[in-house]
């Protein structure tokens, strides 16, 4: 399966503008079975939603659906989070994984950034996400949720191959991003697809540092810093069922057993 991690400049409350550019780099890039676009790709890390946050109170909206017209277009799965508002004043920062089909698992980040005050604005999720798709089985993550292991352990109950990670991680933390990506695949026996936004708001720098890691803990594709661009590299499913049988931490990982 090949993805595409696409590293993105995003436009505060644009959402039309948005949309129009990441639809440019989609098509720019090379054909692939899952397109990865940054956390709140239509509007930028909004902490004031309300009259930006999209009405998805009946179960869709336009970014939405532009994400179902593109991926039945391209024939693929296109994945990455969007501000949303589900009651009068319930918002959550909503990750959805869109396939050709029109089909979408949804995921609302659980960790809310306290720090930007992000749960003064928005519901945490409570639960995981796991979206399936041609073979290869996603959990879906939001940025922060990437500082805590715990509630992205690959458990029996709902194991996975890949973690993606869609994120506005500041250029200030980079280091810790880089790092934890590694660490969380290395853990996890997984690929580890990570797409992070470049440019700036009003608060904060973003270098980007897009990049897939491999279970091994190797980088397998990168974006340059500071700059937009497309990241692409195949999931070895064969490779990862290989590895975890040779060499099984999973079986001894607390309250595990894989096989």
């Amino acid at each position: 399966m090949r993805i595409n991690l696409i590293q993105m400049d995003v436009r505060n409350a644009e959402p039309h503008l948005n949309r129009k550019h990441a639809e440019e780099l989609m098509r720019l890039s090379d054909k692939a079975d899952v397109y990865i676009l940054p956390e709140m790709f239509a509007t930028g890390f909004v902490l004031s939603p309300v009259g930006i946050a999209e009405d998805m109170a009946d179960g869709s909206c336009v970014s939405l659906e532009w994400m179902k017209a593109m991926a039945s277009e391209l024939d693929a799965a296109v994945a990455g989070s969007l501000s949303v508002r589900v009651g009068d004043k319930l918002f959550h920062n909503r990750f959805c994984f869109v396939r050709p089909d029109g089909k979408c698992t949804f995921y609302d980040k659980r960790h809310l950034f306290a720090y930007g005050g992000e749960q003064h604005c928005y519901t945490a999720g409570m639960e995981r996400g796991v979206a399936e798709f041609r073979g290869v089985r996603f959990l879906l993550q939001i940025c922060y949720d990437l500082r805590f292991p715990v509630f992205s352990r690959n458990r029996a109950d709902k194991p996975y191959d890949a973690i993606i990670y869609v994120a506005n991680w500041p250029a200030s933390r980079q280091e810790a991003w880089l790092s934890l990506m590694r660490a969380r695949a290395i853990e996890n026996q997984c690929y580890v697809c990570a797409v992070n936004r470049v440019g700036s708001d009003s608060v904060c720098r973003y270098s980007g540092g897009t990049q897939m890691v491999d279970p091994y803990g190797n980088i397998v594709a990168s974006c340059p810093v500071w700059q937009e661009g497309c990241a692409s590299a195949y999931v070895d499913m064969d490779g990862l069922a290989a590895f975890r049988r040779k060499f099984p931490v999973l079986e001894d990982a607390d309250g595990f057993l894989m096989y």
